[in-house]
């Protein structure tokens, strides 16, 4: 069982500010926070989102290959979340739609930090 999975960010400030909004709206909840470390825990699940500046002080870097995806409660939502993230300045990485010929509906982007999040409902 994974218990949480944790992003850079170079700016633990604006991090905050994005993941807030964004992660209020599927359910998530802040449950920590430090001078280096956020938590937000969600609703019905053990896995947390923990998002910090790095504990050796070098720059964070995002890692080619590497995502975190959410399950969503409707196409709707997956719409919602991805507008918003756009309008807080994350960059498109994959427009709301269909994929794997009707398998889900999904979305992706990159976060501040260049973090990539997927978005869908199945």
């Amino acid at each position: 069982m994974i218990s949480h999975t944790t992003l850079g960010t170079n700016n633990l400030k604006k991090a905050e500010s994005f993941y807030f909004k964004i992660l209020k709206a599927i359910g998530g909840t802040q449950i920590y926070k430090s001078e280096s470390v956020i938590f937000w825990e969600f609703e019905g699940g053990s896995s947390k989102l923990a998002i910090t500046a790095p504990f050796n002080g070098s720059p964070a870097t995002n890692g080619n290959g590497t995502m975190v995806a959410f399950t969503l409660s409707s196409i709707d939502k997956v719409k919602e979340v991805y507008s918003m993230a756009m309008k807080l300045g994350a960059l498109c990485e994959g427009e709301p739609g269909e994929r794997d010929a009707g398998a889900y509906y999904g979305a992706y982007f990159r976060d501040l930090d260049g973090n990539k999040i997927a978005i869908f409902h199945r």
